[in-house]
């Protein structure tokens, strides 16, 4: 509990309800409006850095602009003393992990009806400049009445022009479900979250994660290099097609995946309405392949992941060097020498002798020549003497 359960003689404290390792959530009530909220009060360790409270209270002011029914709303942002903390829709429920935890794998019609509201809702984050950037089970709400709710958006990044070049020494998210750029400390993108929703949809479908892990460095470097397993191969009825679309979803490459949260919430609509999609869209590029000589880890039995319970990390030594070499086009292969050319060799002509033959034709025709032209001495001679007359 925070040093005053009541913060700025407004929001009374009732219980905690929620834990993470950037915050603790109370249930409280909001005394000015008389309604329930659920309070989002900042670990004492994040409160003496400055730029860090800079960052969540812009953060929070930009959630709180988000109005739809699939995202819990921010009312309202502040600080009481040492405490600085986010107020916003309280929403009764179970949370999705606490339910795969219960039930274990969902059937693909339910699994599918949950994660296209996931992305409607961080879908219409992404039309207004805003990512999620920590989309897990964890912080996506079943209401009573069976709404689905993202929350926590309190670390949402604004995109702007700079922030789509820099790159962060910390970062931000869940190790299990986080994507491979943001392992290696690169800003997210909306490519990001539906990264992280892939891996969410993988979960609910199987109940289980695609990576595990001891530690942070092994999971970053699971994200970075490792194939994801095909769902299928933990349960062999699941369909080719969503299997498609899962290992497009999980692609190391940003620009293999689809591009943001409705885009996948389109293609997920069509084929649960349909039940059929085009396979050939879901093939991954062979030029973001993972290596093929790093086999996968054993995926652990248990619904749930180790207890590695961070928000906040420095990325992972190499692993920016590793995104590089990711997006590196390959050499183009050198072409193989063209064969020789073939030697053909003619051989000498062959002259057989003949017999000599007689032009009798020839010779006929030089007698008729001559004839002709001895015929013709009188008709000169005549001629000549009538002239000479």
């Amino acid at each position: 509990m925070v040093d005053h359960p009541l913060l700025n003689n407004r929001y009374q404290l009732i219980e905690q309800i929620g834990a993470g390792g950037m915050a603790v959530i109370y249930k409280a009530q909001d005394l000015e409006l008389a309604r329930l909220v659920a309070v989002k009060v900042l670990r004492p360790s994040l409160i003496s850095d400055p730029e860090f409270l800079m960052r969540f209270r812009r953060e929070a002011r930009a959630a709180a602009n988000l109005s739809h029914p699939n995202i819990v709303t921010v009312h309202d942002v502040g600080q009481d003393g040492r405490s600085h903390y986010m107020v916003m829709e309280y929403a009764p429920g179970q949370d999705l992990k606490k339910l795969i935890q219960v039930r274990g794998a969902l059937d693909v019609d339910t699994a599918l009806a949950i994660t296209v509201e996931i992305c409607k809702g961080v879908g219409y984050a992404h039309r207004a400049g805003l990512v999620h950037c920590d989309v897990k089970p964890q912080n996506v709400l079943i209401t009573g009445d069976k709404r689905v709710k993202v929350t926590d958006f309190g670390i949402a990044r604004a995109l702007s022009a700079e922030q789509t070049q820099e790159m962060s020494n910390v970062v931000w998210g869940s190790p299990h479900y986080f994507s491979p750029e943001q392992a290696a400390g690169e800003p997210p993108t909306p490519a990001s979250d539906v990264y992280s929703i892939g891996i969410v949809l993988f979960e609910l479908l199987t109940a289980r994660l695609p990576f595990s892990g001891k530690d942070y460095r092994e999971l970053a470097l699971a994200h970075l290099r490792q194939a994801p397993p095909s769902i299928r191969d933990i349960n062999p009825s699941l369909p080719d097609e969503l299997d498609g679309i899962i290992r497009k979803v999980l692609s190391k490459e940003p620009s293999a995946r689809y591009r943001t949260a409705d885009q996948l919430g389109r293609i997920l609509l069509n084929y649960r309405e349909q039940g059929l999609q085009p396979t050939s869209q879901f093939i991954m590029p062979s030029s973001v392949t993972p290596r093929q000589d790093i086999q996968p880890q054993a995926i652990d039995s248990t619904p749930t992941e180790p207890a590695i319970s961070t928000d906040r990390v420095a990325p992972v030594a190499g692993s920016r060097d590793a995104m590089q070499r990711l997006r590196r086009p390959a050499p183009a292969p050198i072409p193989a020498p063209p064969p020789p050319m073939p030697v053909y060799t003619t051989p000498p002509i062959q002259y057989e002798p003949t017999e000599p033959r007689v032009d009798w034709f020839g010779i006929g025709l030089g007698i008729l020549a001559t004839i002709a032209v001895l015929g013709l001495i009188p008709l000169w001679v005549a001629i000549a003497l009538t002239f000479l007359r």
